[in-house]
């Protein structure tokens, strides 16, 4: 690591912003050594409380979050927000980078806000979202709210990020209510019924009732990477809460939830297993994107897709044999490691 990423690496560990704010940059704009800017902050890791907003557009999510970091800072503790928004087809940025989402906190240091793009990754969430987690982390932020891009049950994502997820709803859902069977029930710790002062939001909130206790078997899907004997049984029953986020109405009761959670992961061991299963995909995710930049080196050593696929269309060969063609020497690398 060159000496201005050791000073960088430094100076967000001393709690300087514009540090905090360079390295999210930096990562997110995917910079040369942002790789190791990451893996520097990763011992300083693990100590923040990771919470995840999710839920179908409209939902006032953004409006929810800002009360959020309200609260938390009234109760003395620092924040971070990450808002993953859809992606721009013609720069890859934030599409709604620039709206004012955190209006209440404006000029407050202790809650840092990051607009980011998602990339077009699945569930609106890319590996530099992961990434600007962990900067929060090691900055020592106490919560770090990652609200997401609202796309359906691709959202389930979010779930390999964040500790904690919570699902906004919106009264009279009715196809959106429907739709959480389809997945994103199975992904939330809690359920808020978001504008509950609006007609409809007494039966969304017995319709996300009765579809959660249609369930019986919380957590028995999870699967964890090595030893985890010290999991006690996970038998958390996912809570539904009724919020006006616009007014600030059951958002600490909505916050009450989301501590009896933590306290149950930490309380359980469900905290650590979570980590390791979230390390674990991170690990993949990352091999698999290092292997593709790999592959589409040596597919323009073979002269590119469109030549490859021209010998495809003269029946030259097939894709099959292309592919084990591009592979051979990568192959051929790993057998000789073996050896």
């Amino acid at each position: 690591m060159s000496a201005e990423q050791t000073d960088l690496v430094d100076e967000l560990l001393a709690g300087k912003h514009r540090a905090l704010a360079r390295v999210i940059t930096k990562i997110e704009n995917r910079d040369p050594g942002y790789r190791d800017l990451v893996s520097a902050l990763h011992a300083h890791t693990g100590d923040a409380d990771v919470i995840g907003i999710t839920g179908s557009p409209g939902a006032g999510k953004s409006t929810l979050v800002d009360k959020m970091a309200t609260r938390y800072r009234e109760q003395g503790l620092t924040v971070g927000v990450i808002a993953v928004d859809p992606s721009s087809p013609f720069t890859g940025g934030a599409v709604l980078g620039d709206r004012i989402r955190m209006a209440s906190n404006v000029g407050d240091m202790e809650v840092f806000f990051r607009s980011m793009s998602a990339r077009g990754s699945l569930g609106g969430l890319s590996t530099a979202t992961t990434d600007a987690v962990k900067a929060l982390d090691a900055f020592g932020k106490d919560k770090v709210i990652i609200e997401t891009v609202g796309a359906g049950q691709n959202e389930i994502d979010v779930v390999r990020t964040a500790d904690t997820v919570a699902v906004l709803v919106p009264p009279e859902s009715g196809d959106n209510v429907q739709m959480l069977k389809a997945g994103i029930l199975e992904i939330g710790d809690v359920f808020a019924v978001n504008k509950a002062d609006l007609k409809g939001a007494d039966r969304t909130v017995q319709e996300l009732t009765e579809m959660i206790e249609m369930r019986d078997d919380y957590g028995a899907n999870l699967e964890f990477p090595g030893d985890v004997a010290g999991v006690e049984e996970y038998d958390w029953k996912p809570r539904v809460v009724e919020t006006v986020a616009k007014d600030g109405e059951g958002v600490d009761a909505f916050l009450d939830v989301l501590e009896a959670h933590r306290d149950h992961l930490e309380a359980t061991g469900m905290l650590e297993a979570k980590a390791r299963t979230r390390y674990a995909e991170e690990i993949r995710t990352l091999l698999r994107e290092d292997l593709s930049d790999l592959v589409e080196g040596e597919i323009e050593d073979h002269g590119g897709v469109a030549e490859l696929v021209e010998a495809v269309v003269a029946r030259e060969t097939d894709p099959y044999a292309v592919a084990d063609d591009v592979l051979a020497p990568l192959r051929e690398c790993v057998d000789e490691k073996r050896s």
